[in-house]
């Protein structure tokens, strides 16, 4: 397996250069391609470079780090965008999860859990500790579906993918669990998406947990990565 392709972007030159020096004692997972200080630097570096991971900062000039992430997104939707920052504000993590990004992650993070997190988006998942995944489920819930109550109601079959997206199962551990097709389980999936009116993974936990759906018997201080498609 090749080591993830990665740019920094963080205007704080001390932060960058720490965390680029970290990156480099783990050549067998990771590979900085990449340095950016500002939001503008990042867009255009990805569109150069066309990195696997971007991890970025919200606070940089020139373009903060959720409007980078937005225009990285469109520029390159194969590349997975890490929000690494010190902000725990809701608005900032409401809107991450709206764009798209596939983590958000506190600048206090352990070493060893990033690397963990950085390792799994390579499988499909959420770059994310299970605290702060708490705080995006409960806050994406709150942006959606305000009346509480799914379009449609749910079949037996796609509760049960329910109870193992909130697991933070991934689509062939859900087949396996389940004995049908990984394509069964994508079409089980956006099923689900479509009659909870939600826009991803995430926010079906959260709407999951939040509604009462089901319940999420994991420690939540335990870090743990959610998956998405």
């Amino acid at each position: 397996m090749l080591p993830l392709k990665i740019l920094v972007a963080d205007d704080h030159q001390l932060f960058r250069q720490g965390l680029v020096s970290l990156m480099q004692t783990r050549p067998d997972l990771v590979k900085v391609v990449g340095e950016a200080s500002s939001g503008r630097e990042a867009v255009a570096l990805t569109q150069d470079l066309r990195p696997d991971v971007v991890l970025l900062d919200i606070f940089m000039p020139d373009g903060d780090g959720l409007q980078a992430a937005k225009s990285i997104r469109e520029i390159a939707p194969k590349t997975a965008v890490v929000v690494l920052t010190s902000s725990e504000l809701d608005e900032h993590i409401y809107e991450a999860v709206r764009i798209g990004v596939s983590g958000y992650l506190l600048k206090n993070l352990d070493a060893c859990e990033l690397f963990n997190l950085l390792g799994g988006i390579e499988r499909g998942e959420a770059a994310m500790t299970r605290t702060m995944a708490a705080r995006v489920l409960k806050e994406a819930s709150r942006h959606s579906g305000e009346s509480g109550l799914p379009s449609e109601e749910l079949t037996e079959r796609e509760i049960e993918v329910l109870h193992l997206i909130v697991r933070g199962a991934s689509n062939p551990e859900i087949a396996e669990q389940l004995c049908i097709t990984v394509n069964t389980v994508k079409s089980h999936v956006k099923n689900i998406l479509y009659k909870l009116r939600l826009g991803n993974r995430t926010q079906v936990a959260a709407y999951a947990m939040q509604s009462g759906l089901v319940f999420n018997t994991t420690d939540s201080t335990n870090a743990q990565s959610l998956k998405v498609n």
